[in-house]
C-alpha cells in the first residue's frame, strides 16, 4: 500500500508541480504589487520616499501599528523635502499652502465620516447649529460645574499633602515634598469625558467623582449590558481605526484571525458604539428637561427638507461628538500643561498676567469664556502648545477625485494626499530656526505676524470638513487652562521629565505625573 501511495507523489515531485503550485500565490501577490506600480501609479514614481513604501500600504500600517506615524514620516520630510511618497498612491505634502486644495478638493456616516457629500452637507446644517456661538454659549454652566468637580478633587489633593507633606516626598523625593502627586493625564480624560457626557448625552459619566475611574456601562445590539473601561476603549478603537485604513482593502478582512490586536481594536469599535447607544437611550426614555445641550440641540435640529435625526442616526452624531470631544482635550489639556510647566519662564509670566488680570483674589471658580479669551499670553501658550503637540498629527488624508494642482504639482485623480500637521507645524521657513522649541512669544510679535503663523497652524483641520466643535473645545481648554494656572502652582516630578506620546488616531500622552498645590488665597468650589 505505502508502495502504491509513494509512487504516484514521487511522480508529482519529478514533475515540477508542486513547485509550480506553490510558486503560483507568490507569482500573483508580485504581478499585483508590481503591475500598478509601474502602470496607473507610475506617475508617482518620481516621488521619494522609503522604497517599500512605493510597492505596498504596510509599510505606512507598520509606521501606524508602532504608534510613531507622524514622527516617522516628519524625518522622511527631512531628508527627503517638500513630497514624499508614503504608498502606492499616497503623498505626504509638508507645506501649509496645500492644505486649501487637498482639503477643499476631495472626497471623502456620523458627520465626520460620511463620504457622500450631499450627505455631509445635510449633516453638517444640522450639526452646525449645535455649535454656533450662542448655542455654545449655553454650554458654559455644564463645563463649569465639571471643572469645578475636578477642582475639588485637586483641593483634597492638595489638603492631604499638606497635612502629610512627607508623604510624597517618601515616593519622589524631596523635590515632591507638601506636593500632591497626580498622574494628570487621568485627571484631564475624567475631565473631558465627564464634559462630553453631560454635554453630548445629558449627564456626566461621574469619572471625577469616582476619583478618575474610567468603567462606563456598555448595551449590546441584543439589549444586554457590561461594564468596561472607556479610555482603554477609546485609545485601541483609534489604533485600530487607524492601522486598518492603512492596509490594503482586500486583507482588512482577515486581520483580525490573522493579529489578536485587530480582534481586540474591531471589539472596541463595537464598544464604543455600545456607550453611545448606552446614553442616548437612556436620554430619550427620561427626556431632556430644559437641558440646552449637544443632544437636545441634535434632537430639535431639522435639514433643509425640515426632517429631524432619527434614533439610530442620532446615536451616531452622539458618538462622533463622544470620539471628537473627549480624548482630543484630554491629549491637549496635558500636552498643555506639560508645555507650560516644563518651563518655568513661560509658567511664571502666564501666572503674572493672570495675577495682573484677576488681582489677588483671583477666583473662585470657573470664568465665563468671554473673561478670558482676549488674555494675550495664556492664548499664546496654548496655540504654542497646541502646535508642537499636534493631536492630530497625520494631517487626515484625503482622495483627489480629479487630476489636481497641488503646490506646483499636478496629481492623477484618485491620489491620497495628506498635509502632516506635526511636519508643518515644525517647518523652519515659516516657524523659524527655532520651530522645535516651545516660544509662546512668537505669537505675539505682531498682528501681520500672527496672522501669517495662523495660515500654518492645523489644529482643528481646513475646509468644510475642519472641526464643527470648535468653538465648544475652544472654551474648554481657555477657560480650564486659565482656572488651573491661577489656582494652583503645577511642578514636573522630575526636573527633565518628557512627555512620552503614542499615536493612534490621535497623538496620546502615556502618561504625565506633576505636583500639584494650592496658590494663596484658596477659595472653595
Amino acid at each position: 500500500m505505502s508502495h502504491f501511495v509513494a509512487g504516484p507523489i514521487d511522480d508529482i515531485l519529478k514533475s515540477g508541480v508542486v513547485p509550480l503550485v506553490l510558486a503560483a500565490p507568490l507569482l500573483l501577490a508580485l504581478l499585483y504589487i508590481l503591475v500598478p506600480h509601474f502602470t496607473s501609479h507610475a506617475k508617482l514614481r518620481k516621488y521619494p520616499g522609503p522604497k517599500a513604501a512605493g510597492f505596498t500600504r504596510l509599510w505606512l500600517a507598520k509606521q501606524v501599528r508602532m504608534g510613531k506615524r507622524s514622527e516617522v514620516i516628519h524625518k522622511e520630510h527631512e531628508k527627503y523635502g517638500k513630497f514624499v511618497r508614503i504608498g502606492p498612491k499616497e503623498v505626504s505634502i509638508d507645506d501649509p499652502a496645500a492644505l486649501a486644495v487637498v482639503f477643499v478638493a476631495s472626497k471623502n456616516r456620523g458627520l465626520f465620516n460620511t463620504r457622500n457629500r450631499a450627505e455631509h452637507t445635510r449633516k453638517r446644517k444640522i450639526v452646525s447649529h449645535t455649535f454656533a456661538p450662542k448655542s455654545v454659549r449655553e454650554f458654559h454652566p455644564y463645563i463649569s460645574n465639571t471643572v469645578a468637580g475636578l477642582l475639588r478633587k485637586y483641593d483634597a489633593a492638595c489638603e492631604k499633602a499638606e497635612k502629610n507633606p512627607t508623604a510624597s516626598s517618601s515616593q519622589y523625593g524631596e523635590r515632591m515634598k507638601g506636593w500632591a502627586v497626580v498622574n494628570t493625564l487621568d485627571a484631564y480624560n475624567a475631565l473631558a469625558f465627564d464634559i462630553i457626557g453631560d454635554l453630548a448625552f445629558g449627564e456626566p459619566f461621574g469619572m471625577i467623582e469616582r476619583d478618575f475611574q474610567d468603567t462606563v456601562e456598555i448595551t449590546r445590539e441584543d439589549g444586554s449590558t457590561f461594564y468596561a473601561p472607556a479610555v482603554q476603549i477609546l485609545n485601541e478603537r483609534g489604533e485600530y481605526s487607524a492601522t486598518l485604513g492603512c492596509l490594503p482593502p482586500w486583507i482588512r478582512p482577515w486581520m483580525k484571525y490573522i493579529d489578536p490586536w485587530f480582534a481586540r481594536g474591531l471589539a472596541s469599535v463595537n464598544n464604543l458604539t455600545g456607550i453611545a447607544r448606552t446614553r442616548v437611550n437612556k436620554r430619550l426614555k427620561e427626556g431632556a428637561g430644559d437641558r440646552k445641550d449637544i443632544l437636545s440641540h441634535l434632537q430639535n435640529g431639522r435639514d433643509a427638507e425640515g426632517k429631524p435625526m432619527g434614533v439610530p442616526e442620532l446615536t451616531a452624531e452622539a458618538l462622533t461628538q463622544l470620539i471628537a470631544g473627549s480624548d482630543t482635550t484630554s491629549n491637549s489639556s496635558c500636552a498643555i500643561m506639560f508645555y507650560i510647566v516644563s518651563n518655568p519662564r513661560c509658567h511664571k509670566k502666564l501666572q503674572q498676567e493672570l495675577d495682573s488680570t484677576f488681582g489677588p483674589q483671583g477666583i473662585s471658580g470657573v470664568l465665563d469664556y468671554e473673561d478670558v479669551k482676549a488674555l494675550p499670553y495664556l492664548s499664546a501658550c496654548i496655540q504654542e502648545a497646541l502646535r508642537l503637540h499636534s493631536t492630530s498629527g497625520m494631517g487626515l488624508p484625503r482622495i483627489m477625485t480629479q487630476d489636481t494642482e497641488v503646490c506646483g504639482e499636478v496629481f492623477p485623480a484618485g491620489t491620497i494626499l495628506s498635509v502632516p500637521s506635526y511636519s508643518i507645524h515644525r517647518l523652519k521657513e515659516y516657524w523659524g530656526p527655532d520651530a522645535d522649541e516651545f516660544k509662546p512669544e512668537r505669537w505675539l510679535e505682531s498682528e501681520e505676524r500672527t496672522r501669517e503663523l495662523e495660515k500654518a497652524l492645523n489644529v482643528f483641520s481646513y475646509g468644510p470638513r475642519s472641526c464643527v466643535g470648535r468653538n465648544v473645545a475652544t472654551m474648554e481648554l481657555w477657560c480650564f487652562i486659565l482656572t488651573l494656572n491661577l489656582r494652583y502652582d503645577f511642578r514636573l516630578v522630575e526636573e527633565n521629565q518628557k512627555l512620552e506620546v503614542v499615536e493612534g488616531f490621535l497623538r496620546k500622552p502615556v502618561e504625565c505625573l506633576m505636583g500639584i498645590k494650592r496658590r494663596e488665597p484658596v477659595f472653595n468650589v
